[in-house]
């Protein structure tokens, strides 16, 4: 039995009218950049997000970047986030030109804790970046209750988590603003590079919305300097097509996800991410924690089980931030995770059967 870790091709074929459909309108029409197809989804995606606003854009790092420069982050400034994801996260803080400061994550989530954040706090902290790593928010309420503290920004990275909530709460209401990736191996992907960014807040949404078209007010109108950070309509018409398939599909993750964790919930030598009534994981990724991740995946690599790796190089120990001069033991958790954590496939289009046979081979390599 062959498993690959992703299966795109299956997704397609399974929605391809629609998706034909979707991209010749706009072939049809010629609205390459920006225009209907866009403002539609825009519109579809808020709704989706429980928001007013959600503005697309170029991709899921531009999202951050944009956000904060519209939460007013900028040289000077110190923004909080963690060293456990992928680098789009700190080069969005570096690209405003405010300094990154790192925290540790929960070992109970792997998300952000809340309490080393209140310690890390200084005078030039203006904003946290909590990122939704795997599809599982960060305690929203712990982290927003020290932003109110010290009056600061709450950005929230929602690069894998399209859909999830916290205390029934969907993460784009959270904060005051939340980023997406449609990049096409996300939950909900494009089919090349896209993002976008929600909020309640008239103001940041419009700021968002003139930065990332060269700050235009009118066609040859700029109020300020901006960016070429546009969403273009193939885009918007393949992820309008697969907006309304969304929600079944996070329902099939997490029926997987419930299967994998009956396998794997009470083995001593395996830790999966710990999610309660407050949680609503997406499941983007499904990770486990194992002592020899190598002789795991060599084992699922032997009967044709594709895993991945994320992340095996933490942020503070790479080359990019060697200039920082963070010593390794800084931030354990996150470093234990780089060592340990094996992704496991995770897709809609998986069967039952063949996420028992994983998680079989799995358990028979430890």
């Amino acid at each position: 039995m062959k498993i690959p870790f992703l299966d795109l091709q299956a997704q397609y074929l399974s929605i391809k009218q629609d998706i034909d459909k979707g991209i010749q309108k706009v072939i049809d029409d010629l609205a390459f950049i920006g225009g209907p197809y866009v403002k539609a989804f825009e519109k579809d995606f808020a709704e989706f997000c429980g928001v007013e606003y959600a503005v697309g854009v170029s991709n899921g790092t531009d999202a951050v970047f944009l956000a904060l420069l519209a939460c007013g982050i900028g040289p000077g400034d110190e923004v909080i986030t963690v060293p456990n994801t992928f680098i789009a996260t700190t080069e969005a803080i570096s690209m405003t030109g405010a300094d990154i400061r790192f925290v540790d994550v929960s070992p109970k989530t792997f998300t952000m804790d809340a309490e080393q954040v209140e310690a890390a706090v200084t005078p030039r902290t203006r904003a946290i970046v909590p990122v939704h790593l795997y599809g599982c928010p960060a305690h929203m309420t712990d982290l927003q209750a020290v932003a109110d503290r010290h009056g600061l920004k709450i950005i929230g990275d929602a690069a894998q988590a399209h859909g999830a909530r916290f205390q029934d709460r969907p993460i784009g209401t959270l904060g005051d603003v939340a980023t997406f990736s449609f990049y096409p191996g996300k939950n909900l992907g494009a089919y090349g590079d896209a993002g976008g960014v929600v909020t309640n807040d008239a103001e940041i949404a419009d700021k968002v919305s003139r930065l990332r078209n060269h700050g235009r007010a009118t066609k040859y109108e700029h109020d300020q300097e901006g960016y070429n950070c546009r969403m273009d309509g193939i885009q918007a018409a393949v992820l309008s097509a697969k907006l309304p398939y969304l929600q079944q599909w996070i329902d099939q993750r997490r029926k997987h996800a419930a299967t994998y964790d009956t396998y794997f919930n009470e083995h001593p030598s395996i830790t999966i991410p710990e999610t309660d009534s407050d949680h609503y994981s997406v499941y983007h990724l499904y990770v486990i924690g194992v002592e020899d991740r190598a002789a795991v995946q060599n084992h699922l690599s032997a009967q044709n089980i594709s895993t991945g790796v994320h992340y095996p190089v933490p942020l503070h120990r790479q080359q990019a931030y060697a200039h920082l001069g963070i010593p390794g033991g800084t931030f354990p958790v996150s470093e234990k995770m780089a060592r340990q954590t094996l992704s496991l496939p995770l897709y809609p289009e998986l069967s039952e059967e063949q996420v028992q046979y994983i998680a079989e081979q799995a358990l028979n390599a430890i």
